[in-house]
């Protein structure tokens, strides 16, 4: 029991360590596939905003009081180092945890077209999420990760379709190798 309880509360230290110095999380919910999102740690959650002129959510499935799954990437090695369950809230816009949550996103939030009233659009458009650890031991962690890949193709989309060099390029990149 003691291991147990010794267990969690390393896996609480790490998901909180990790997931503030991570710039990304990637988060799967009921639907789709994981996505990387920017995020904050907050008040013992992972908070992040979706939404028109922000990032993409609707399609992950990711409803107040529903689940997801978390993970957050080493900082120095890039690789995946912890894994955990969260049980998704979303506040009230203009509630206390919303605004909270908002003043710090807001402070992360780069080359906002809006930045004197980001706070307005979002409460109007967009959508802040609390990604809160459930407190179940982490899923994957050091020494406890699965032997398989979780490596997925790129989804389709033009910025990934290869297209022919167009022919003026290569002259045009001698052009600028004077001396």
């Amino acid at each position: 029991m003691t291991e147990t309880v010794s267990q969690a509360l390393q896996d609480r230290a790490l998901i909180e360590e990790a997931t503030k110095k991570s710039g990304l999380i990637w988060v799967r919910g009921t639907t789709g596939p994981a996505r990387a999102l920017w995020h904050l740690w907050h008040d013992g959650a992972a908070c992040l905003v979706g939404g028109p002129g922000e990032q993409p959510l609707d399609d992950l499935g990711l409803a107040d009081g529903g689940a997801a799954t978390v993970t957050v990437r080493s900082k120095d090695k890039g690789g995946r180092l912890v894994t955990w369950e969260a049980r998704v809230v979303e506040p009230e816009p203009g509630g206390d945890a919303w605004r909270a949550a908002v003043e710090e996103l807001k402070g992360k939030r780069l080359n906002a077209p809006d930045a004197d009233t980001l706070t307005e659009r979002w409460a109007r458009e967009c959508r802040v999420l609390r990604l809160e650890p459930t407190g179940a031991e982490a899923t994957e962690r050091p020494g406890r990760m699965p032997e398989v890949s979780h490596a997925a193709p790129p989804p389709a989309s033009p910025a990934i379709t290869r297209r022919p060099v167009p022919a003026a390029l290569p002259k045009l990149l001698r052009r600028g190798r004077k001396g």
